[in-house]
C-alpha cells in the first residue's frame, strides 16, 4: 500500500515546500516524480471516467438481458469507477508536496478505496477470463451453469472477502495525518513493521501471481479452443488472438511493476540491522515506487475500451441511443448446434454482444 509512513525524526523536515518567487517546489524525494504522475492521474482520470460511464450504461442493459458475463463486466466498471474518483485527491495531494489536508479521516478512507478497488478490479478481471474460458470451451455444457445470479453471488463475495483483509487500514497510524508534522498519508517507510511486510507478500502472490496465473491459463485456454474450432474464419480467429495478448499484456503492464517493488521492499525489511543502507534504499525506491503505483491505473482507463468499447456491438447500441432508436435484438437471438453456441460465445465472451 502508500500505507507505511516514515519515522518522526525525517517528518519535522521532508516534504516542507520551499517557495522560490511565485514557484513552489518540493524538498526531495517528494520533487521526484512530481509532474508526471499529477499529469498521469490526471489524464487516467480524464479518459477513464468517462469511458467507464458509458461502459456502465452498456453492460447494465446486458445485466438487463440476463447476460452472465455483463454482471461481472458491469460490476468492474462500478469499481473502476470509484477507483477513479480518489485520483484527483491524490493528485492533489501529490501536487502539494506530499502534504494531506484533508484530515486523518477523508486519508482512511481514500486509502481504503483506493486499494480495496484496485484488488476487487483485478479478481474481477479474473471472474471475465474465466467464464469466458467456460463460455467458448463447454458453450453447449455450461448454458446450465452460468447464470447471472452465481455471478452477483461471486461478485458479492469478492467485495466482501477483499474489503475484510483492508479493514485494518482504518487502524494504521500511517493514516493518521491529523497527528503528524509531516501530514503524509499512508506514505512508504524505510522501517516496514513486520504487519505491513506480510501484507506486501500477501499482496503480491494472492493479488497478483494467482490472478496473473488464472488469466494466463484462461487465455490460453481460449486461444487453444479457438485454434481447434472448423467453425471461425481466419480473421476471426487472429482477433481472438489479438484480445487474448491484450488482456495479459495489460495486466503485466498495469499490475507488474507495482507488485514487484512491494516484493523487493518486503525482501529488504529482513535486514533491519543495516539502518543507513535501509535510508538509502527507501529514498531510491521512492521514485519507482509511486511511478509504479501510477501505472496501477491504467487498467482502470482501459479496462472499457478493451472489454466493452471496442465491440462493434457496443459501439451500434451507443449509436442507435444517441438517434433515440432501441435495440432488442439481443433478446431475440437463439443460436442452435455447436457451431453456432461457438460463434455467439466467441461474441459473448469478447464483446459481451447479445
Amino acid at each position: 500500500m502508500q500505507a507505511e509512513a516514515t519515522t518522526a525524526g525525517n517528518a519535522t523536515t521532508a516534504g516542507n515546500a520551499t517557495t522560490a518567487g511565485n514557484a513552489t517546489a518540493c524538498d526531495p524525494p517528494y520533487d521526484l516524480a512530481r509532474v508526471p504522475m499529477v499529469v498521469l492521474y490526471s489524464v487516467v482520470f480524464v479518459v477513464g471516467f468517462p469511458a467507464n460511464l458509458l461502459t456502465l450504461w452498456f453492460t447494465w442493459r446486458q445485466v438487463r438481458r440476463n447476460n452472465v458475463l455483463g454482471v461481472y463486466l458491469c460490476s468492474l466498471s462500478v469499481c473502476d469507477l470509484i477507483y477513479l474518483s480518489t485520483l484527483p485527491l491524490w493528485a492533489l495531494y501529490i501536487d502539494g508536496c506530499h502534504k494531506w489536508a484533508w484530515g486523518s479521516r477523508a486519508c482512511h478512507v481514500t486509502g481504503f478505496v483506493f486499494y480495496t478497488n484496485m484488488y476487487i478490479s483485478i479478481l474481477l478481471l479474473c471472474c471475465v477470463s474465466c467464464d469466458r474460458y467456460v463460455a467458448v470451451r463447454y458453450a453447449l455444457e455450461s448454458r446450465g451453469l452460468r447464470r447471472p445470479r452465481v455471478a452477483a453471488g461471486i461478485t458479492a463475495a469478492i467485495v466482501v472477502m477483499v474489503m475484510a483483509a483492508h479493514v485494518p487500514v482504518f487502524l494504521m497510524r500511517e493514516g493518521d495525518t491529523d497527528h503528524k508534522l509531516d501530514m503524509r498519508c499512508f506514505e512508504p517507510d524505510h522501517t516496514p513493521s513486520q504487519y505491513v511486510t506480510a501484507f506486501n507478500y500477501a499482496r503480491f502472490f494472492l493479488g497478483f501471481v494467482v490472478p496473473l496465473a488464472l488469466l494466463t491459463a484462461s487465455n490460453y485456454g481460449v486461444l487453444r479452443a479457438v485454434r481447434a474450432s472448423h467453425s471461425l474464419q481466419l480473421g476471426q480467429k487472429r482477433r481472438v488472438r489479438w484480445l487474448a495478448v491484450a488482456v495479459v499484456t495489460l495486466f503485466l503492464v498495469g499490475f507488474a511493476p507495482y507488485h514487484l517493488v512491494l516484493l523487493v521492499r518486503a525482501a529488504f525489511s529482513h535486514y533491519p540491522e543495516h539502518h543507513e543502507l535501509h535510508l538509502a534504499f527507501s529514498r531510491w525506491i521512492y521514485a519507482p515506487y509511486y511511478v509504479s503505483l501510477g501505472f496501477s491505473t491504467l487498467n482502470s482507463a482501459c479496462n472499457p475500451l478493451l472489454y466493452v468499447l471496442s465491440s462493434g456491438d457496443a459501439r451500434e447500441e451507443l449509436s442507435l441511443a444517441l438517434r433515440g432508436q432501441s435495440e432488442t435484438r439481443g433478446e431475440e437471438r437463439e443460436p442452435s448446434g455447436r457451431s453456432s453456441e461457438i460463434l455467439t460465445a466467441i461474441d459473448n465472451a469478447w464483446c459481451i454482444a447479445l
